[in-house]
């Protein structure tokens, strides 16, 4: 390897010191007394500089790298004797190995972040095909991810659900809170498929069902055009356990957005406001992922990604009981860990669905 860096990783390095740029003005303008003044603008400026901090370190690291390697060089220019050409020499390759790992972290601290990957999702499962088993189905998926999010130390927060006669649902909305859920949970957006014998199945026979998953960003009030005068405000008696004050007070709340068709039905808390205040977060979330996806399909790498686009009606993974087994079809992989993976232990499939898109997106951004 030369000793400076290779000309195709040039722009590269020119990048982050436009972001070291970026990092001292956002310092200066940190430190001016009028910032002071204006909360908001701090606490927004304070975000992006740590945001930033990461790349700093890795320029400065390379700074540093490249002066030690030309500083070994003259060495080795001057050296008149073995030894100290050999220890010239010995520093200048572990330099030079340090530097390629640099630039391997660089290329993937450039690469484009999702804008929406700190934010809070809505989660919407809908049993698909196999009737009341589907419907139990949905009920696994749900536990599966509140006991991921409870292992993060995340909030989850029921918004409504719509139970079958086995005690399955038939659909079943959960919000769930923290940092990175986005980041992480987006990629179980899609169809999921099992493979097991149902309980009531007297001959041992396996069945196949689905659930549907999607996993959209909570949307902020500022991120979705929202008028008021185009929902249409419904009011229920909500039904289930709640002793009488459910079946007197008319507390269930559905929204209909006019323009779009969206229904949205919260039942859930026992006070109007509160259903209306979660179904007006799940109104915002599933606009704001009409949104997003429509952007996404204008870009010509959309439907080529390896880890799938996120389309609810995309098969990603199929679980077989019998087998213990789990496949995820996007990226081919398979594990021997559904009991684990009911459990809440979503990790080795999360990251392994996020270490493929970041391959492609590092193979996109080198061709």
């Amino acid at each position: 390897m030369p000793a400076t860096a290779p000309a195709d990783n040039t722009a590269m390095w020119a990048r982050l010191e436009e972001v070291a740029q970026r990092f001292h003005d956002l310092e200066s303008e940190m430190a001016d007394p009028a910032t002071a003044l204006n909360p908001t603008k701090l606490q927004a400026l304070a975000k992006e500089h740590s945001s930033l901090q990461g790349k700093m370190a890795l320029l400065n690291s390379y700074r540093s790298a490249s002066d030690e390697l030309q500083q070994a060089r003259d060495v080795l220019e001057i050296a008149d004797d073995d030894d100290m050409r050999d220890l010239a020499q010995s520093e200048m390759l572990e330099l030079r190995e340090r530097i390629a790992d640099l630039e391997e972290q660089a290329k993937r601290a450039l690469l484009p972040r999702d804008p929406n990957d700190e934010r809070n999702v809505i989660v919407e499962i809908r049993a698909g095909a196999g009737g009341d088993e589907a419907g139990l189905w949905a009920a696994d998926l749900l536990r599966a991810y509140v006991r991921y999010a409870e292992g993060r130390r995340w909030n989850t927060d029921l918004v409504s659900a719509s139970e079958n006669a086995m005690g399955g649902f038939k659909e079943v909305i959960c919000q769930i809170s923290g940092d990175g859920a986005f980041s992480r949970l987006k990629y179980e957006s899609g169809v999921h498929r099992v493979q097991r014998v149902p309980e009531t199945e007297a001959q041992g026979r396996i069945h196949t069902s689905t659930a549907t998953v999607a996993v959209m960003p909570e949307a902020e009030e500022v991120d979705v055009d929202l008028d008021e005068s185009e929902i249409r405000l419904d009011l229920f008696h909500s039904g289930g356990a709640g002793g009488q004050n459910v079946n007197k007070v008319q507390t269930g709340v559905r929204l209909t957005h006019e323009p779009s068709g969206i229904v949205v039905t919260c039942t859930d808390e026992r006070s109007q406001l509160k259903n209306k205040l979660k179904a007006m977060s799940v109104l915002r979330a599933r606009l704001y992922e009409q949104q997003r996806i429509a952007a996404e399909q204008e870009r010509a790498d959309f439907r080529r990604s390896q880890v799938g686009s996120g389309d609810r009606s995309e098969k990603i993974r199929t679980y077989n009981f019998p087998e213990n087994r789990v496949t995820d079809h996007r990226i081919g992989l398979t594990r021997h860990d559904l009991d684990g993976m009911l459990d809440g232990q979503l990790d080795p499939l999360i990251d392994a669905a996020a270490t493929a898109e970041e391959t492609r997106l590092l193979a996109e951004a080198s061709s």
